[in-house]
């Protein structure tokens, strides 16, 4: 199963630049100890040079770090954040959205629960899908279809949720068309 963790940087990226022009300096949070952040980070790279956009990599393999991170993002002038996929971040979701919001700074998430705790808005694929899909394939499996001889599934359903509350908040007007497109609009 895959969920395409490696290739949505540069569509978030894309999706904060819409609802945020302004974001000349933008952070990327990454866990250094993840294999898929070199991969993440290349991605997103290139997608900020593209848009013009400075990009401050920031490191967080720790809940300290991640503190860490976002003193350095403010200090650094920051004016947004794209928080990486990350299983260990999803487990510090309350504190990425707390410290997000104690230092006013528009984040984009790689899951719709974030924009749920009351993050900005998230882009990712849809966890719901890959659970069916999953489903899917441990039925097969149990059939006696062998795993070798199954082929690798990606989830197609993509969730794009924006937390209204949160980008008043910011002082940000969510543009019509985004919350028309969106699978999730949280007022």
């Amino acid at each position: 199963m895959t969920f395409f963790v490696n290739t949505l940087g540069a569509k978030r990226l894309e999706l904060l630049r819409e609802l945020f022009p302004g974001a000349t300096v933008i952070g990327f949070l990454i866990n250094p100890r993840n294999p898929t952040s070199e991969s993440q980070t290349r991605d997103v790279q290139a997608a900020a040079r593209a848009f013009g956009a400075e990009l401050l990599i920031l490191n967080a393999g720790s809940e300290s770090e991640i503190d860490a991170a976002f003193a350095s993002s403010v200090q650094q002038r920051a004016n947004a954040i794209i928080v990486g996929a990350d299983s260990f971040f999803i487990s510090r979701r309350d504190q990425l959205v707390g410290l997000a919001a104690r230092h006013a700074l528009p984040a984009i998430y790689f899951l719709r629960e974030f924009t749920e705790t009351g993050g900005l808005i998230s882009y990712g694929a849809s966890i719901t899908d890959a659970y069916r899909l999953t489903g899917g394939y441990a039925g097969r499996i149990l059939k006696g279809e062998k795993p070798a001889d199954l082929p690798v599934q990606q989830t197609v359903k993509f969730e794009l949720a924006i937390n209204l509350k949160t980008a008043k908040a910011l002082g940000l007007t969510v543009p019509q068309i985004m919350q028309m497109t969106a699978d999730e609009v949280i007022e």
